[in-house]
């Protein structure tokens, strides 16, 4: 039996954008003398939603309401925080797209007509419709490609929406990839729906899995992933207790000194914080790593769920693996909620420094805290505590509502394979 693959890729920047589109339409020589297609069939392949023009001139047309809100907005900007609408796109922390991409193996495009092709495409395109929640003029172009070795559908999609902003008490464009693929419990019912919509049109497909590349993978392949993520969060433990340990001895011990109108910490217990800040950043931004490798093992885990009925010899060994995918989980979360703890055992110092550290020291409270509400582990209010009455309130405020004006924080801005 095939699967029913299903993969969203996130496109981050308006030149990934622009090689994108110049491969799906493509645009390229190089494809002459690209092994992987054959562009004596490239005139078989079937455009579902056809783009006449280059991505980024079709791009550009599709967002001009929030490109003109945008530059109206920073008629009342700041001069040296203003940003070209193209720019800020490429800097912020969210999408400028999305590129859906449909397909199963040569077995189940085996026998079929171009006809039969196009309605399986259809299907497809229902499912981004109905089930996806895209409107016709979010989607930028859409193709299938039957030059390659196997048959597969290109869709394109901006998540441009309209969100409410209770600071000015009005909607306003953003761009949020995150407002379609939810939580992880939302896509996996995503991917309930692809299938039975596939099988509802006629299209007998198994129910596809994350990475499905990998769907045949082995028991010592799935062992070799939980020694993996055992280790990196094993090491990232080890990390964190050590210099907070380190940091929290120092703390006892430190006394500030009064110069003037500021009081100024020594030179090793600034330098003792600063290595623990740098390895909490560290350990921060490796976390979506983590999830992604937790969220990988837990799908093999149920894939391989499915397969004990039909191989009852493999009973002891999922068993164990899904024992030690709880333990694994368990680590996780206590490494999340240590992580968590420690972030806000540290805002009262933060403030501190906002108030008697030198520039630059405050400079490097700004980047650092700027930095983790970034990665989702400091909120708008964390924020807000931290630079209360302090000389850099107005600084952060403005951070804040710039982000929440431009896009949507978009916390796990991985690739989302289904």
């Amino acid at each position: 039996m095939s699967y029913a693959i299903f993969r969203s890729e996130s496109i981050n920047t308006l030149k990934d954008l622009g090689e994108i589109g110049a491969h799906n339409k493509r645009d390229k020589k190089t494809y002459k003398s690209n092994p992987d297609v054959d562009m004596s069939r490239s005139k078989n392949n079937i455009e579902i939603v056809p783009l006449n023009e280059r991505y980024s001139k079709g791009y550009y047309e599709l967002v001009k309401e929030y490109k003109k809100e945008y530059e109206e907005k920073q008629k009342t900007t700041r001069e040296d925080r203003r940003k070209p609408f193209d720019k800020m796109l490429d800097d912020s922390n969210s999408v400028v797209a999305d590129e859906l991409m449909f397909t199963s193996d040569n077995e189940f495009f085996k026998n079929m007509s171009k006809k039969d092709i196009k309605k399986w495409a259809d299907s497809c395109m229902e499912f981004v419709y109905n089930d996806l929640g895209y409107t016709k003029e979010q989607v930028l172009h859409s193709v299938v490609h039957m030059d390659e070795k196997t048959p597969h559908m290109h869709c394109v999609v901006v998540p441009l929406i309209k969100k409410y902003d209770k600071r000015t008490n009005t909607e306003k464009y953003t761009i949020s990839k995150k407002h379609y693929m939810k939580s992880g419990e939302y896509i996996s019912e995503l991917q309930d729906k692809y299938w039975k919509r596939m099988n509802d049109n006629g299209f007998k497909l198994e129910r596809g899995i994350k990475n499905s590349d990998n769907e045949h993978i082995s028991i010592k392949e799935f062992k070799k992933l939980t020694r993996k993520l055992d280790a990196r969060m094993e090491k990232q433990n080890h990390l964190m207790t050590r210099d907070y340990e380190i940091l929290e001895e120092k703390l006892k011990t430190s006394k500030p000194t009064l110069t003037g109108k500021e009081i100024k910490i020594d030179k090793e217990t600034y330098d003792i914080l600063k290595d623990f800040m740098n390895t909490s950043k560290r350990v921060i931004k490796d976390m979506p790593n983590n999830q992604a490798l937790f969220e990988e093992l837990n799908d093999y885990t149920n894939h391989y769920r499915e397969m004990e009925q039909k191989n009852r010899h493999l009973e002891v060994e999922i068993r164990r693996l899904e024992d030690k995918n709880d333990e694994l989980r368990d680590e996780n979360r206590r490494l999340h909620n240590f992580l968590n703890v420690m972030l806000q055992t540290i805002k009262k110092f933060f403030n501190k420094l906002l108030h008697i550290g030198s520039e630059k020291d405050k400079d490097n409270v700004v980047e650092e805290i700027t930095s983790y509400h970034g990665l989702g582990y400091y909120s708008d209010r964390d924020l807000h505590d931290i630079a209360d009455d302090t000389p850099r309130e107005e600084e952060i405020n403005n951070y804040i509502y710039e982000q929440n004006y431009r896009i949507d924080k978009d916390y796990d801005d991985r690739d989302i394979d289904i």
